[in-house]
């Protein structure tokens, strides 16, 4: 803990949360050259595998900041398989979204935070590390924030604090959803013996995922004796649904249900971490309140189906990130920063609405009626247009954000292709490594000399495939927000959508 003596501090940005969305978006915000302040409550780092499925988009995100590559380095072993709905056995094919990571990756969220925080401060930032906020005073221009002896100031802060979020509720903002109906626990765990039953290699998860003896369970090999338990009961009713978050799982617990669905030859040899959570869903109205954000589970929450709220959590930084630095440095134009909440509060919708139908089908013990429904998913998964749609809503690679623009590719993401410039080939992914907007022209379609704004930078390339268009204006987070099919000279439709979309002059 800090010295109870009251410490000043100002700071640009202060983010409260060291878990993957608010160390993304400290990462983003210094790769910008904003002074950012991150408090976490923990003194540290915790070694949890929870939210460790690193989807397809998240992936390609990561990459286009030289984030992916030292992630691959400690992904668990996995088959090559596609996702799931609903833990449905039809996996979910990426491949027609043309992605270069059409499979997720198994990477433990405390490696994954690890690495984001080794970036985050060799760009600058700072973590401060068992601080825990106790008041916020928002203003007109800024913000001041009290923990435990220290009083921060700040142009702007991002709350990245999870479902349970402090800054929320010192705000006295409202969380509506719904609260949790069922419960499971989450086991960090080491095997001293192994039945014929538990999986050696992590593949699908209709394959991985067992019901006997009254539970359901999952088990995940990290390599050597570590393992990733998720359980629960089959049937919760009575004093099952009534546990209460914070009660302690114990040794006990978890043995009775490894062996109850993977045989009395399973033995748990240790328990490194668990913690329960629950299928509740809630979300907050507005993602800002004045000069403060909110991103990832402090914002949202829902049913851990899928893979998505590492997920979700990381994207909402990748949105925000490149937004909030443009309002601090005074290059936003109107309404830029409000277009994080217009852009990201339907994402996160969305993945509460399709969380929730996967609770039915996912239920352990369904009835009658819920395994008929179950039946008919599994043939529409395996219709080639049901599987894209589906494939490209659980992994991120379908999102198209609402931008203005009659073009066909405006609020898309733009596949990872293959290109060559005047310094040689290069892939698409990299020329964002800056956190820079692209303008990428491939048929001189960008006049010469046309004076572009800081932070925008022009790529005249040729690529062997049909990116569908002659020129691209791609925003920090990947999303195209202008593009024209002809070569004509467009100088002044350009800097119109650069003034209106990415930043002033």
């Amino acid at each position: 803990m800090l010295d109870e003596i009251e410490i000043e501090i100002e700071t640009e940005v202060v983010v409260v949360g060291a878990g993957p969305t608010g160390l993304t978006l400290a990462c983003e915000l210094t790769l910008a050259g904003v002074e950012t302040l991150v408090l976490e409550k923990l003194p540290r780092r915790g070694e949890h595998i929870k939210g460790g499925g690193i989807q397809p988009r998240t992936a390609e995100l990561l990459e286009s900041r030289g984030l992916l590559e030292p992630l691959l380095h400690r992904a668990a072993s996995r088959e090559p398989v596609g996702g799931h709905f609903a833990a449905l056995p039809v996996p979910l094919d990426c491949t027609p979204w043309q992605t270069r990571h059409p499979f997720p990756l198994a990477v433990p969220q405390w490696e994954v935070e690890e690495v984001l925080e080794e970036r985050a401060l060799a760009a600058g930032a700072r973590v401060l590390r068992g601080t825990v906020v106790s008041g916020v005073e928002p203003g007109d221009d800024g913000v001041v924030v009290t923990a435990d002896g220290l009083r921060v100031r700040a142009r702007y802060l991002a709350a990245c604090d999870g479902g349970h979020s402090t800054v929320r509720k010192l705000l006295g903002l409202p969380f509506p959803g719904r609260p949790g109906t069922h419960q499971a626990v989450l086991a960090d765990i080491r095997l001293s013996a192994v039945s014929s039953l538990v999986p050696r290699q992590i593949g699908h998860i209709s394959a991985m995922t067992r019901s006997a003896g009254g539970y359901w369970a999952m088990l995940v090999p990290l390599g050597g004796d570590r393992y990733g338990l998720t359980f629960g009961r089959t049937n919760q009713s009575g004093a099952d649904a009534d546990v209460d978050g914070d009660t302690p799982v114990t040794h006990e617990a978890i043995a009775a249900a490894l062996q109850a669905v993977y045989g009395q030859e399973t033995v748990l040899g240790a328990v490194d971490n668990s913690s329960r959570f629950s299928d509740a869903t809630r979300q907050l109205e507005q993602y800002r309140s004045g000069r403060v954000l909110f991103a990832g589970d402090a914002a949202h929450i829902h049913p851990p189906l899928g893979g998505q709220g590492l997920n979700l959590g990381v994207q909402d930084a990748f949105n925000l990130g490149w937004k909030l630095a443009a309002a601090v440095q005074g290059r936003a134009p109107s309404g830029l920063l409000d277009s994080y909440h217009t852009e990201r509060h339907p994402v996160g919708a969305r993945v509460l609405h399709h969380t929730s139908a996967q609770r039915v089908l996912a239920d352990p013990k369904p009835s009658e009626d819920v395994a008929a429904l179950r039946d008919i998913f599994v043939d529409l998964l395996r219709l080639p247009d049901t599987n894209r749609h589906l494939a490209g809503l659980m992994s991120g690679l379908s999102l198209r954000y609402p931008l203005s623009g009659d073009h066909p590719l405006t609020g898309q993401r733009v596949p990872d292709a293959d290109l060559v410039t005047e310094a040689g080939p290069t892939r698409l992914s990299a020329l964002f490594a800056s956190g820079h907007a692209v303008l990428l022209d491939l048929a001189g379609a960008v006049p010469a000399g046309l004076r572009l704004p800081p932070r925008v930078d022009l790529v005249r390339a040729s690529c062997a495939d049909d990116l569908g268009a002659a020129a691209l204006l791609i925003r920090p987070d990947g999303y195209v927000c202008w593009a024209t099919d002809s070569s004509a000279d467009h100088g002044d439709a350009l800097l119109a959508a650069i003034a209106g979309g990415l930043a002033k002059s």
